[in-house]
């Protein structure tokens, strides 16, 4: 590895083990990107149904309601059969998983906040796209 990508690389490890170490998920293990994704979007569009889960991800049915199946086990979502159609259940986040959302957010803004006091704003429009073409070619991005 060339000294330039060594630095990146040591900066990279230093920024992730902050991140790590800063993120408090509660008492929950083995919630994942995805997990975390799945609940922002439901706590983000209340009573919603995993077909329009689905849809939003575009991932299948089946494939979303294995992944419901461990969120409801983890109690980080619940379910709910609609009363007008019983073919249809609304899912909805618990406390739990509004604490998962309601950190990271809290963390994400605590992390832009420094880091835009600590740079210009040319350095800051800079790192931004910088990290968004990172995103963009690892494929990432929306993840």
């Amino acid at each position: 590895m060339n000294k330039d990508k060594q630095a990146f690389y040591e900066v990279f490890t230093a920024l992730q083990c902050f991140i790590l170490a800063h993120m408090h998920k509660g008492e929950v293990n083995g919630v994942t990107a995805t997990h975390y994704n799945l609940i922002e979007y439901i706590y983000r569009h209340d009573q919603c149904t995993g077909k329009q889960v689905a849809k939003a991800f575009n991932i299948s049915p089946p494939a979303v309601s294995r992944q419901f199946k461990f969120l409801i086990a983890q109690g980080l979502i619940e379910q709910e059969q609609s009363p007008e159609d019983r073919r249809i259940f609304h899912l909805r986040v618990t406390g739990k998983g509004r604490f998962i959302v309601d950190n990271s957010e809290n963390f994400r803004e605590t992390v832009a906040q420094k880091a835009s006091q600590n740079l210009s704003k040319t350095e800051l429009k800079s790192l931004t796209a910088l990290l968004s073409k990172v995103m963009d070619k690892i494929g990432t991005k929306g993840a």
